[in-house]
C-alpha cells in the first residue's frame, strides 16, 4: 500500500511539474493595448470605474450599427464589414466583458442581463438613444435578449450565425470550445492553451480558410490571455446555456435581418431557419460554402445584403395621410 501511494504522489509530482513548464502566461496588458488598441481605439471610462475598448467611426449624425462579437473574439472580427459600414454609418463596436482588451467583469456577471448593462452603459456614454444591434455566435444570442428585453431602443435586429435558438448541433463541432465546457479538463486546457489549439479552433468554425492567417490566431491566442479572460471563460462556459422560445420571439416587431453560414459546425443552418420562422419580420439571407463567420469569410457579400436590407429596414413607417378637410360649400336645410 506504501508503494502505492508513493506512486500516486510521483505521479501528481510530474503532473505539477509538466503544468508549470508548459503553462502558457498571461499576455502583459500595455504591450497588447499597444498592438491591438491604436487609433481609431478609444477606453471609454463607465460610471462604474471599469473601460471597455470600443471603436466608433463614421459620420455622427449617420444611423448608427453596434456590432457584438462572438464568444472568445474581439471588436476586430467587425473590421471587413466596417470598413464598407462606416462612410455611411456610424459603426460601434466593442470587446465585450471578459474578451479582448476590455478583459473581465469585477462582478463576473456573464448573464444576458450583465452583457445587456454594457451595451446600455456604452450606448448612453456616446448619447446615442436608438439603434441597430447586430451580433454574431454569442454576441447574436445577447443581441436578441436584448432586443426582447429593450425593443424601444432598437431601429432593427441583425442575427449573424447567432446562438439561443433551441436546435441541437450535430457534429464535432469546436474542438477549444468543447474542451472549454469540460469540468477540471476545461480549467487545464485554459491555462496550457497551445496556440496550436486555438488555430484549430479558428479552423474547424470557418469553411472559408482564407480568413485563418497567422495575424488572426495570434490575435485570438495573445487575447484570449489578457489577464482575466481566461477566468472569464471558463466563468461562461461553467454556466448554463440559455434558449429562446418560439412564444418569446414571435411577440417581437423590430424588422430582422438573419444572415447564416450554410455549413456552420458550430450553430447549424436550422437555427437560422428556426429565428426565420418564428420572427414575425425577419428576412433569412444564407451563404452557401461559408461557416460561422459570413461577416469575414463573405464580408463583400454580407455586406452588400445588410445595406440593401438596411435601406429598406430604416425608412420611417408612413403614416396615414389625413384627408384635407372639405371646401365644398355645406348646405343645411330650412326647418
Amino acid at each position: 500500500m506504501k508503494w502505492v501511494w508513493r506512486g500516486m504522489l510521483v505521479a501528481a509530482a510530474i503532473l505539477v511539474i509538466a503544468f508549470l513548464v508548459f503553462r502558457v502566461p498571461d499576455t502583459d496588458p500595455a504591450e497588447m493595448r499597444a498592438k491591438y488598441g491604436g487609433s481609431p481605439s478609444r477606453f471609454l471610462m463607465l460610471e462604474d470605474g471599469r473601460e471597455i475598448h470600443l471603436r466608433d467611426e463614421g459620420p455622427r449624425d449617420a444611423p448608427v450599427i453596434v456590432l457584438l462579437h462572438g464568444s472568445n473574439a474581439d471588436l476586430h472580427t467587425w473590421q471587413p464589414w466596417t470598413d464598407r459600414l462606416r462612410g455611411d454609418y456610424r459603426v460601434i463596436r466593442f470587446d465585450q466583458r471578459g474578451h479582448g482588451l476590455t478583459g473581465p467583469a469585477p462582478d463576473d456577471d456573464y448573464s444576458a442581463q450583465g452583457f445587456g448593462a454594457d451595451i446600455d452603459a456604452v450606448t448612453e456614454k456616446l448619447g446615442i438613444e436608438t439603434f441597430t444591434l447586430a451580433g454574431n455566435s454569442m454576441g447574436g444570442g445577447i443581441a436578441m435578449a436584448y432586443a426582447l428585453e429593450k425593443p424601444w431602443r432598437l431601429d432593427a435586429l441583425v442575427l449573424v450565425d447567432a446562438g439561443g435558438a433551441p436546435v441541437r448541433r450535430e457534429g464535432s463541432g469546436n474542438i477549444a470550445f468543447k474542451l472549454a465546457g469540460m469540468p477540471v479538463i476545461g480549467d487545464i486546457m485554459s491555462q496550457l492553451l497551445p496556440r496550436s489549439l486555438v488555430e484549430k479552433s479558428l479552423s474547424q468554425s470557418v469553411s472559408n480558410q482564407d480568413v485563418v492567417t497567422d495575424e488572426a490566431v495570434d490575435r485570438y491566442w495573445e487575447l484570449a490571455r489578457y489577464p482575466g479572460n481566461r477566468d472569464a471563460t471558463r466563468k461562461r462556459f461553467g454556466s448554463a446555456r440559455a434558449t429562446f422560445t418560439s412564444e418569446e420571439i414571435e411577440r417581437l416587431q423590430i424588422p430582422t435581418l438573419v444572415m447564416w453560414g450554410r455549413e456552420d459546425t458550430l450553430i447549424p443552418y436550422e437555427a437560422g431557419e428556426w429565428y426565420a420562422e418564428h420572427l414575425p419580420r425577419a428576412t433569412l439571407v444564407s451563404y452557401e460554402g461559408i461557416g460561422h463567420l459570413p461577416m469575414e469569410e463573405a464580408a463583400e457579400r454580407s455586406v452588400i445584403d445588410l445595406k440593401i436590407w438596411l435601406s429598406e429596414a430604416l425608412i420611417p413607417p408612413q403614416l396615414p395621410v389625413e384627408e384635407p378637410p372639405s371646401t365644398e360649400p355645406v348646405v343645411t336645410s330650412a326647418s
